[in-house]
């Protein structure tokens, strides 16, 4: 059976109707079922249980006899998380980081994102751990070692503090290697598109369609947590598309901070698309992306693609917006047409002449470029080739003489 979830949803502005969508969107991407929603108009937080007595004896009167966890939809202390469960009769109860965490456990599938996970876990818990007073002390063993000895709830601290610094060391060492990779790709000159956005808005469908790549993909809140990266061309030039992991309306930033190695491939992007849900709430889904490159340090130019226009044609959408429908395959040369004209300034196009005499000198080349088309005669080979501008001067003994 799975596990029934009931919401407390603090009503703090317009926005709260999508924040509880988005929160049952998560108990049920969670495998959970939801099974209420108690609101409540916070004008003052209440340092001890956020909301007030009153309300919380409300919630364990119409809570009584069910077995079900609490889930406060928004950020609680370690403290207001055990005051509340205490004054509910000590039932279950989390926050939204909490879910997120279980979600992410769920979908986690590299090593590195199963890494990135137990760290957020680790840190999530340990300001959370609570002892039950002395009777958790007890005595040391051996000569020296007499006395109340070290507690459960030390022992318990200790344990991760030590887990915690692993984890730090191993991922240290994998975003090492992220590092290097990232750089010969720039040294091997491959454009990179990183696929931003808010989750589930069908950036995993997109890179599926602009690649024939065959990504799993689910209707659900991160569906996919790890990064994946396939190659596609676009006027016979190569990039490598990049799916990282999506966003959230009031993601807490220290679960940013835990995937941002993760996202590095989005901040070393030579384009960005910023994915959106034509037919769901676009502005706080652009909004939500924006802010948060902008909180990692992200520069980048990006485009604003608008998906799923099948299911709202009559959608009022940025006119800079390229529209398209992953699933329908509608508007994807447009989409296509604009990454090439964002990075047109990248590229030189040039018609060179090969006399077959310098054709291993040519050859040695080759790779920097992108062949257009090829024709030969009797004195060498014609081409005509995209060449990276940063390359373009190795190209010009290559040139037709006037």
């Amino acid at each position: 059976m799975s596990e029934i979830v009931y919401i407390i949803q603090p009503v703090e502005g317009p926005s709260s109707a999508a924040e509880h969508e988005e929160a049952v969107a998560l108990i049920e991407s969670a495998g959970a079922e939801y099974a209420g929603t108690l609101y409540q108009n916070v004008r003052e937080i209440n340092p001890a249980t956020y909301i007030g007595e009153g309300k919380l004896e409300e919630l364990k009167e119409r809570l009584e006899g069910l077995d079900l966890t609490v889930l406060f939809n928004g950020e609680l202390s370690p403290s207001q998380t055990r005051n509340i469960s205490h004054a509910l009769g000590d039932k279950k109860v989390i926050d939204r980081t909490a879910l997120i965490l279980d979600i992410f456990a769920k979908r986690a599938q590299s090593s590195e994102g199963k890494l990135q996970v137990e760290l957020a876990q680790l840190q999530y818990l340990y300001p959370r751990l609570s002892g039950k007073g002395s009777g958790l002390s007890r005595l040391g063993g051996g000569i020296g070692t007499r006395g109340p000895g070290e507690t459960k709830l030390e022992t318990d601290r200790r344990r991760i503090r030590v887990r915690i610094h692993a984890l730090e060391r191993r991922l240290s060492e994998t975003e090492k290697r992220r590092k290097l990779l990232t750089e010969r790709r720039k040294k091997e000159r491959v454009k990179t598109v990183a696929l931003v956005g808010y989750t589930n808005v069908g950036k995993s469908t997109l890179l599926n369609a602009l690649t024939g790549a065959d990504v799993f993909v689910k209707d659900a809140l991160f569906a996919t947590l790890d990064p994946t990266a396939r190659a596609f061309t676009v006027e016979n030039i190569p990039f490598l598309l990049v799916d990282t992991v999506g966003f959230l309306q009031n993601l807490p930033h220290h679960l940013i901070e835990a995937f941002r190695s993760t996202l590095e491939s989005a901040l070393n992007c030579d384009l960005a698309l910023v994915v959106c849900d034509a037919s769901g709430d676009w502005e706080k889904q652009l909004s939500t992306t924006l802010s948060t490159l902008e909180d990692l340090g992200f520069r980048a130019p990006y485009l604003t693609v608008a998906n799923k226009c099948d299911l709202a044609p009559s959608a009022r959408l940025p006119r800079e917006a390229v529209k398209i429908s992953a699933a329908t395959g509608e508007g994807l040369e447009e989409l296509k047409k604009r990454i090439f004209e964002t990075l047109a300034d990248r590229f030189v196009e040039a018609k060179l002449f090969i006399p077959y005499a310098r054709m291993a000198e040519y050859a040695a080349l080759r790779p920097l470029l992108s062949e257009r088309s090829a024709s030969y005669t009797e004195a060498g080979a014609q081409i005509e080739a995209a060449i990276p501008a940063e390359h373009a001067e190795k190209f010009r003994k290559f040139l037709p003489k006037e």
